[in-house]
């Protein structure tokens, strides 16, 4: 083997507050002169109390709740609640020695009967996204002792380490375990507290954390919002860390109230078509080149990312192993050409002005660059701009045409290919696909134990995507995040993760 060391309001009675959330935690006092202060904090929302179940909160729930593994800041894989782990030669059986000492927010220590457990919920439980189909391949399960853990799968899965790193471990007595969640019982830095759904979390300190020194707050209070201008709030103080787009990012920087970074991994940035139901005549793969002719993908990168920003076709930037770089030269989008696009319609039999584009996007300006770029053409559009869930829920009706949005760092080329997939999680941003092609390339890329093989594998089926016009990649940029001066010891991860094993929120304290 080769060897790696290194409030919520209404959902339960006693649990709806700060005060009630506590109740699972030791009875210790927290050491209040080694934690100073609440730091507030500002970048995804947490869609559901259940971290099984979630659509996208790691942002929040790594708080609260950790894994196996996480994804260090250089996009590797790092033990978390493992503090060893192990992969035998054919890829088939993967050993964990859990971390001595670890205990849950209720006092009891963390054991592989736990660890288990929460395989066995994901498995059994949860429907749909990349953690079921991956444990759908565990054959085997053992636990030969209290801090050891052996998983066997039936075939080789390469993005496993990786994906793990989402497999949060808690308690089997966390409230609503056989069903849905509804107080969970982590081992973070911080505990599950007062939450108030699109509004805040409130996330105590947990005084028995294994990580000594950690946390260094007294809290977390996390802005769930929408629509809210987290850089005026970062100026007046009222928020420590967020996210802020460009313009935001180097207002901040040169008011000198913080400083600026930003997720080591790119969000990439694409226009989608409906792929599920699609009207005519945008179900016509000589219109949808010929609308991303109209785009200018330059511009609308420059304006999201600046000189940080890339324009490329591709899911990964270059540096990444899974770039292509003859791919990406002979990009035919790269620069806008609008008498190749009016040809292409001509082609088509298409008449802009007889078509309204029903065009759906995140409440963003990038999208509106894109609307103006395309209505050059002659068409009519008819830009519908909502927030997250508002967005998600109308894409999921399949009644639109065109959509521009993004989708942010991964902690494995996998997670990006898995939403493409026929029975793939959250497959609306991508107009639905339904392609038993496409699903057998990437099973095959993920099968594949050799690296460059398995290149080749997620290439070709990249380029089916391409060659379908299922969607188009505009290019990718970092996703800004602003750190308010006196706030020491954070930096911004590979992903959206707010803690991980090097990093994050529980090595954070506020100086001033």
């Amino acid at each position: 083997m080769t060897s790696f060391v290194t409030s919520r309001r209404g959902l339960l009675a006693g649990a709806a507050t700060l005060a009630g959330a506590l109740t699972v935690l030791p009875v210790r006092v927290l050491a209040q002169n080694a934690r100073k202060g609440v730091l507030k904090y500002a970048t995804l929302g947490l869609d559901t109390s259940d971290p099984h179940r979630h659509t996208g909160s790691i942002a929040v729930q790594q708080s609260y709740v950790e894994a196996l593994t996480s994804i260090a800041a250089n996009g590797a894989v790092e033990p978390f609640l493992a503090e060893s782990f192990a992969v035998s030669p054919d890829g088939l059986t993967y050993t964990f020695r859990l971390r001595e000492g670890v205990r849950f927010h209720n006092g009891d220590l963390l054991t592989a009967r736990d660890v288990a457990a929460n395989f066995e919920r994901v498995k059994s439980k949860v429907k749909g996204g990349w953690l079921v189909s991956a444990l759908q391949q565990v054959s085997k399960l053992e636990t030969p002792d209290d801090r050891t853990v052996v998983v066997t799968l039936d075939e080789p899965f390469a993005p496993f380490l990786n994906l793990l790193s989402e497999l949060w471990i808690l308690s089997p007595k966390s409230a609503g375990w056989d069903e849905t969640i509804s107080l969970p019982i982590g081992t973070g830095p911080f505990t599950f507290g007062d939450w108030q759904p699109k509004v805040k979390l409130v996330a105590p300190a947990f005084a028995d954390y294994w990580k000594a020194g950690a946390p260094r707050v007294e809290a977390v209070e996390f802005d769930l919002r929408d629509g809210i201008d987290k850089s005026l709030a970062l100026r007046a103080g009222d928020l420590h860390i967020v996210s802020v787009d460009l313009q935001a990012a180097q207002d901040l920087q040169k008011a000198g109230v913080a400083e600026i970074s930003g997720l080591k991994d790119t969000a990439w940035y694409f226009a989608a078509f409906n792929n599920r139901k699609p009207r005519k005549p945008f179900d016509d793969i000589r219109v949808r080149r010929a609308l991303m002719h109209a785009v200018d993908k330059a511009a609308v990168m420059n304006f999201v990312g600046g000189d940080k920003s890339i324009v490329t076709n591709q899911l990964v930037a270059s540096g990444n192993i899974y770039f292509d770089q003859a791919l990406h030269d002979a990009d035919e989008f790269r620069k806008p050409d609008l008498d190749q696009a009016r040809k292409l319609l001509a082609e088509a039999g298409v008449t802009p002005e007889d078509h309204t584009i029903e065009f759906v996007s995140w409440q963003e300006t990038h999208p509106q660059i894109v609307v103006q770029m395309v209505r050059k053409l002659g068409f009519k559009v008819n830009h519908v701009a909502l927030d997250d869930i508002g967005t998600q829920k109308r894409l999921g009706q399949y009644d639109w045409d065109m959509s521009v949005t993004n989708s942010g760092p991964r902690s494995d080329i996998f997670l990006r290919f898995v939403r493409l997939m026929s029975d793939g999680p959250n497959p609306v941003l991508w107009g639905g696909i339904q392609d038993p092609e496409l699903d057998r390339l990437i099973k095959q890329a993920v099968r594949e134990p050799d690296s460059d093989k398995r290149k080749e594998f997620y290439l070709q089926a990249f380029r089916r995507t391409m060659e379908k016009g299922y969607f188009f990649v505009l290019g990718h940029a970092p996703d800004f995040i602003a750190i308010r001066n006196g706030i020491k010891g954070y930096d911004p991860g590979f992903t959206w993760a707010c803690h991980w094993a090097s990093g994050g929120v529980a090595v954070t304290a506020i100086d001033a």
